[in-house]
């Protein structure tokens, strides 16, 4: 059921200040601020796969087939940050210019930083705030760094994986990853020769992995040039919505969330610890660093805040 019409002017700009906010925000700021859950969680999404396969623009065509339902849709695009300049190219809205400018469309594209996980620092915050605005679908696109973006599958509802006849080559490394936990697998730019010889290849993979009378992930053909595949798509994210329904237990996902979110949060305060250490620590011997850095990192916010005072 749609939440309503899209956001306006005061409430996007309202959102965009929000969501600035909480991605630059320390660990101290993030735990000060924990953002609630709108009256009902979105249907989250999450879009992951090799760079280049399309998620974007495979992003922009789901996107303009559920706003027509009058959905209210919001996109968090994951952009890969410079381990060298610390820079990103934030261009997802430009990708996704068709759709971009729908009322009930709100674009995002927001930097890795420091994760190595394919997502970015306070995404739990991040997809938290965006349900808080009312939206119906929350779609997260990762980096698209290979089979460690598996972390995707603890924030969302649904993941789903996008390869391309080119992704022959990354099938044998993903099994042992994001492959394994997809739920909808889409065979993009599948006008391209090899894209037959893929979807066999992953087809037999999953019914090998999905054997135990559970959810079996849809192999999807899709292709922008030819205009197909879309609603394929949105038909098996509804349909695995509503398996969901049936069969997945709410209080273990709420637990999963949680423990992803005090893991993220755990990792950003070891690199806090790490930033504040002068350089000449680095000189003394490891078992005497290592305590004194734990002991930093398990510093109360209580202690801290009693020597500002």
């Amino acid at each position: 059921m749609s939440r309503g019409n899209g956001l306006d002017p005061k409430q996007r700009r309202a959102l965009a200040q929000s969501l600035t906010r909480i991605l630059d925000a320390s660990v101290e700021e993030a735990l000060a601020g924990l953002a609630d859950a709108g009256p009902e969680p979105a249907q989250r999404l999450g879009m992951t796969g090799p760079p280049g396969a399309g998620k974007s623009m495979l992003i922009c065509r789901l996107a303009a087939r559920r706003l027509e339902r009058d959905r209210r849709i919001g996109v968090l695009a994951i952009d890969p940050t410079s381990p060298v300049s610390q820079g990103s190219i934030l261009g997802d809205r430009v990708r996704m210019e068709t759709v971009a400018e729908h009322p009930a469309l709100y674009v995002r594209s927001v930097p890795s930083r420091r994760a190595h996980d394919g997502l970015c620092d306070n995404i739990a915050d991040l997809l938290l705030t965006m349900e808080g605005f009312g939206f119906d679908d929350v779609v997260l696109e990762t980096v698209g760094v290979g089979q460690v973006e598996f972390a995707v599958r603890s924030l969302v509802d649904t993941v789903v994986l996008v390869l391309v006849p080119e992704s022959g080559d990354t099938i044998q490394a993903m099994k042992a990853g994001i492959l394994e936990t997809a739920d909808v697998i889409v065979v993009n730019k599948a006008d391209l020769p090899g894209a037959g010889k893929i979807r066999a290849e992953v087809n037999a993979i999953i019914r090998r992995k999905k054997g135990d009378g559970g959810w079996l992930p849809p192999v999807i053909m899709a292709s922008a040039t030819e205009d197909n595949g879309i609603d394929e798509l949105d038909d098996a994210i509804e349909r695995h919505a509503a398996w969901l329904a049936e069969h997945r237990d709410r209080e273990a996902t709420r637990r999963e969330r949680s423990r992803y979110h005090m893991q993220n949060l755990l990792l950003r305060r070891a690199s806090e610890v790490l930033d504040g250490t002068a350089a000449e620590s680095f000189d003394d011997a490891l078992p005497q660093l290592f305590d004194r850095l734990v002991a930093g990192l398990t510093e109360s916010r209580e202690d801290k805040v009693g020597r500002r005072t």
